[in-house]
Parts: structure tokens; sequence; C-alpha cells
């Protein structure tokens, strides 16, 4: 016959199928991630020691946006912030590889014919919802349709290739499990989607054009070529990003190596655990048997290999952290973005929370700066008043990416609840980029005037202020610590220590006016100098009341907050 190849209808059906295939489901996670996104990083919050529950949950999870990588990048933000041990997430990774089985196991259904079906309504429910939810519900079954469309597509568009001897040649080069297994890592590592190789083998086995020995290793082959974006995604980021990538790398490459001598076994075991269509013969029955056959083995050693490593975790956690240990951060790498990771932008509700981590992460360098100043300012230390200063264009630096990162949020399909989540963030990193500039420009400046009035603060006087100052680095620690875990108690506690900061601050005020009259030099400059250091932590301190209503219950009268 013609060679089939040189059709274009060939090429634009198999590549035009696999378009639809692969923008379905776009479409389709993004949809789920949008109105699950918020439950499901909640979900992997919470997570116990219990590593089962751990892998299980990581594959829901992965079933639900059908993408391990993306579930493995995830992670990162959640290990970096302490929510997670290494170990769990081990667990978690594993579960994601069951996870990505969902796909294949619906596909091997007859569902092409329901395709445009289900598009029709897919698109009259985004089109005529009036709710967010009920559109994103309704994209979410129009991406699903788009998947089986574009299965149908390709499998009208390849089925000349039956009688096509070169191509059935070439495929019976496939026979040798481990150039099949290679030939699936490369397919996958290209379009970056197992989803997408194992619906297309089985498009393929659904026309009698792979043999399920093959169809087996080129899925075993699949489960490392999806390790390519995670890598990827790993380049240049922290190390627990690396360290994640290299976990899911390993459990992969580490599965496949203990299938790949068992392909024959494999095969017999789907068949026998696969349901059988008797009535037909030859490239019929190796049609209609080989699509369940390919789904069912591809979850079943996907399911042993996670029982088979889920005793080790810890132990994989331990070799990875061994390989890829923490390494010191320079001067220029200590305040730079840890958890702004673009990746995550697809998942607002998880791009919140990563850049809430790092609102925290400045909150902490900013109370670093305020705790180091008095007893600069009271020691007398201008190399520490000159390190504090030069902290704050960190500070700044910080603060920008911050911004940029949540105005790139913003640009998102937003609910209403993270809109407001959104503003409250940008109050807060503007607060604490305030605070800092309190510090370092005003504290700091006058501390610099001290310096050169000859200005010494009497032991007695030191104590006092010193008291004061610690009241207030601790109401920012305590409010950092409701910003990170959203504690409204907490937050509700700083708010109430304002007449105990008042009362403090009235008590120096009557020290400092009994000091006036003592017999000390410079007694009407020092007066004037350890005042204005007073009043600019006095007013520090109702920034960070201000920071910390932002994490109280919200009322419909909120109490006014005082200049």
């Amino acid at each position: 016959m013609n060679n089939p190849f040189a059709d274009t209808q060939l090429w634009f059906g198999l590549f035009g199928g696999l378009a639809l295939f692969l923008f379905g489901m776009d479409i389709m996670t993004r949809s789920l991630k949008r109105a699950a996104g918020e439950y499901l990083k909640s979900l992997l919050a919470r997570l116990t020691r219990n590593r089962f529950v751990a892998a299980a949950m990581g594959a829901f999870v992965t079933s639900i946006i059908q993408s391990s990588s993306v579930t493995t990048v995830i992670l990162v933000g959640f290990i970096s912030a302490g929510l997670l041990s290494m170990g769990q997430s081990v667990a978690v990774i594993m579960g994601a590889n069951i996870g990505t089985t969902i796909t294949a196991q619906i596909l091997a259904f007859k569902v092409t014919t329901l395709a445009l079906p289900i598009i029709t309504i897919g698109f009259l429910v985004s089109f005529i919802a009036k709710r967010d939810e009920w559109r994103q519900y309704g994209l979410m079954v129009l991406g699903l349709g788009l998947v089986f469309y574009g299965m149908s597509v390709m499998s009208g568009a390849v089925k000349p290739l039956r009688s096509y001897e070169p191509f059935i040649a070439f495929m019976t080069t496939l026979d040798h499990p481990l150039l099949a297994a290679l030939a699936g890592a490369a397919f996958t590592a290209i379009i970056q989607s197992s989803s997408a190789t194992t619906g297309i083998l089985i498009v393929m086995a659904g026309q009698g054009l792979i043999g399920l020995e093959p169809a087996i290793a080129i899925a075993l082959g699949a489960n490392i070529g999806t390790c390519i974006t995670a890598g990827l995604a790993s380049i240049g980021k922290p190390r627990e990003a690396v360290r994640a990538a290299v976990v899911h790398t390993l459990f992969n490459v580490a599965g496949v190596l203990l299938w790949i001598g068992f392909v024959p076994q494999l095969a017999e075991l789907a068949r026998a655990i696969s349901p059988a269509h008797e009535a037909l013969t030859g490239m019929e029955r190796l049609a209609a048997d080989a699509p369940r056959q390919i789904a069912n083995v591809h979850t079943f050693f996907n399911v042993i290999n996670t029982f088979v490593f889920i005793g080790f975790t810890t132990q994989i956690a331990r070799f990875v952290e061994w390989l890829i240990p923490d390494r010191p951060l320079s001067k220029e790498e200590a305040l730079a973005p840890l958890y702004l990771d673009e990746v995550l932008l697809m998942t607002p509700s998880i791009a919140l929370a990563a850049t809430r981590r790092e609102i925290v992460r400045l909150g902490e360098w900013v109370r670093d700066m305020l705790n180091d100043v008095l007893p600069a300012v009271i020691s007398r230390k201008r190399s520490v008043l000159e390190t504090i200063a030069r902290k704050d264009k960190a500070v700044d630096n910080l603060h920008r990416e911050i911004v940029g990162y949540l105005a790139k949020i913003s640009t998102g399909d937003l609910s209403a609840a993270e809109t407001d989540e959104l503003m409250e963030l940008i109050e807060i990193a503007n607060d604490l980029e305030y605070v800092a500039d309190r510090t370092a420009a005003d504290i700091v400046t006058s501390a610099r005037k001290s310096l050169s009035e000859g200005v010494v603060i009497s032991e007695k006087t030191a104590v006092i202020i010193s008291k004061f100052h610690a009241e207030i680095v601790k109401a920012l620690t305590r409010t950092l610590q409701a910003v990170a875990g959203r504690d409204h108690e907490l937050a509700s506690k700083v708010r109430s220590k304002k007449k105990y900061v008042a009362s403090m601050k009235r008590r120096i005020a009557t020290h400092e006016v009994k000091r006036l009259t003592a017999d000390a030099p410079n007694r009407l400059v020092t007066y004037a100098r350890e005042i204005e250091t007073v009043e600019l932590l006095d007013g520090i301190f109702k920034i960070i009341r201000r920071i910390a209503r932002t994490q109280e219950q919200k009322t419909d009268t909120p109490e006014p907050e005082e200049a």
C-alpha cells in the first residue's frame, strides 16, 4: 500500500489530536486546582507522620491535578516551611505516581464516543453559570471532553498504519523491553506528560498497532520521562526543590529497574486480571483487550512500587539529604526570595501560602534588625548600627520581590477570599518594610547624632528603655507567629498590649523628667535623644499592632487604628 506517513492527514490528525489531548488536560487541571486549590493545600499541610496516609494523600492530590511533577513542586514549599519533613514528602511523591494512573483507567473505557456530548455540556455550564465555582466545574467537564476527543482524533488518524508493513516492522523492534522503555522515557520527556504517553499507548492498542509487552515497557519508561519536568523545575531553586526532584527520579528509576526484567510476567498478570473478549480473535481481540490491560498493569506496578519502597522513606530522605547537603548562603543570597516559585502561580491559593511564608521570613529579618538596634545605641557601637542600615537595603529588595509576586498572583482568576488575602498580605509586607525603615533610618540616624553629640545613656535609664524595647520586640515576634499560623487569638493578645505599653512609656517619661535635674553632662541633649528613641519605638509598636489587626477575626465595625 502507499506510505501513510506521506499523508498529511495522518500527521495533522496525530499531532492535532495530541494537541487537543494536552489542551484538554491543561483546562481540566487548571479548573480543578482553581476550584479545589485551597482544599488541596490544607490537605497536604495536614499530613500526619503516617507514611501510608501521606502516600494516599499524594495519590489523591495527583489524581486531581493529574501531574506528579506539579505535586512534587508544591511539596517543596511545605518542606521549606517545616510543614512536612523530607521523610513525609518521600511518601507523598511515591503516592503521586499512583495518582497519575487514574487517567489511564478512565481512558481505557470506550469513552471517545462521549467526547462531543461531554464537550457540549461542559461548555454550556461554563458559559451559562454565574457562580465561579460552577463555571470551574463546567470547564473541568469541557477539558475532559477535549481529552476524549483528542484520543478519538488520534485513533482515526493512525488507523491506516494497521496494514503498513514498515511501521509494523518498526514496532517489532520495540519487543526489547529496554529499547521500548527508553523510547517511552524520551517521548514523555518531550511532551512532559506521562498521562499523554499512556493515552497514546491506549489509542495504538485500541487499533491493534502495538502489543501488550512493548506497551508495558513504554509505560515503564514514561515513569522516568516524567521526572524531567520536576528536574528542570528544580534548576536554580533551593536545596529542598532539588532534593524533591531527586527523590522523584530515584523512586521512578528504581521502580523501572525492578520491573524491566519482568515485562512478560507483567503482561501475563495483566491478561489474568483484566476482562477478556473471548468471542473475538486476532487483531480485533488485541484491540479490544489491550487498552484495559495496559491501564491495569500501569496501576499495578505503581502501587506495588509504592508498597515496596514505602518502608524506606526515612532512609531515602537521609540519603538524599546526604547526597545534596545544605550550603551556606552568601550575603547576597541571604535575603533572596526562597518561596516565590513561578510554578505555584497556577494555583493561587498555594501561591498565596508561599507568599505568606516569604513575608514571615521578611518579618524575621526585620525583627532581628529591631532586636539589635537598641543594644547598639546603648553600647555606642557604630559598626553594628551601620550593619543594620545595610540590612534595610536587603529588606527593600525582598519587599519589592514579594509585591511583584503578589501582582502576578492578582492577574489570575481569584476568588473573593483569595483577593482579600492578597490585599492583606500586601498590607503586612508594606508595614514590615516600614518597620525596617523606622529602625534603620530613624533610630540609626538618631543614634549617629548621639555619637557625634557625645550622648551616653546611664545604666539605670538603659535598663528601663531596654525593657520597653524588649516588649516591642516580643510583640513583633508574636505578630509574626500569628501571621504564619493565621492565629486570631495570638493577634488579639498583641493588640491587647496597647495599655500596658502605654503605661511603660509613661513610666519612662516620668523617669526622664526626674533625670533632667541630674548632675550629668549633656543632660538636655541626652534627654532629647532618649525621648526620641522611645517615641520611635512606640511608633513601631503602633505599626506592629496594625499588622496584628489583619489577623484578627473580621468584624463589621473594626476598631479605628490610632495614628
